[in-house]
């Protein structure tokens, strides 16, 4: 194990290593290659940063007026008759915008009610399979200069509702809990 865990934390600078050698062998000028994808780089996320400040308000704006509790209220009887426990709704709401909200979220009802519970089993599954939708919008189709979505946010979104119906139901027939 401990030769392993040794090779393992040799492979990074055995690749870089490796890089530098196959650079100086070719002879490529590194640190002209280096400077132009840093600059690259710096101009994505600059093309970036004005989706993200509009989702990160957008999310901000949805918590603080109350709306999240409210549609949570709405949605609780549809999400319990699919088989979504009621506390795992506010991750159906805030998971498409936010990854560390809910996350933040699914940590809450871990604490609150046990990693070994129906409800923090389901909130786990659901975090492992689902997706921010919005966040991922805004960083790859910022990135790509993409203006129009057309199919790409509802499709992303009927994913994510199949996958919080999964998460319910498979979590609920693999740690063998009744299916109501």
């Amino acid at each position: 194990m401990k030769a392993l865990q040794s090779l393992l934390s040799a492979i990074i600078p055995i690749l870089f290593t490796l890089l530098a050698l196959a650079a100086v062998l070719r002879k490529a000028d590194i640190f002209t290659a280096i400077r132009n994808g840093a600059k690259e780089g710096l101009s994505t996320a600059a093309g970036i940063i004005p989706s993200l400040v509009a989702l990160f308000s957008v999310i901000y704006m949805f918590r603080a007026s109350g709306a999240m509790d409210f549609f949570t209220d709405i949605l609780r009887p549809a999400a319990q008759w699919i088989g979504i426990p009621a506390e795992c709704v506010p991750i159906l709401l805030i998971r498409p915008l936010s990854g560390s909200g809910a996350l933040a979220l699914g940590a809450d009802i871990i604490r609150t009610h046990g990693v070994n519970s129906l409800i923090g089993r389901t909130a786990a599954v659901m975090l492992g399979s689902t997706e921010t939708t919005f966040y991922v919008i805004a960083v790859y189709f910022g990135a790509a200069d993409i203006k129009k979505t057309r199919h790409a946010v509802p499709a992303a979104l009927v994913a994510d509702l199949a996958g919080f119906c999964m998460a319910a139901v498979s979590t609920r027939l693999l740690f063998q809990f009744p299916v109501t």
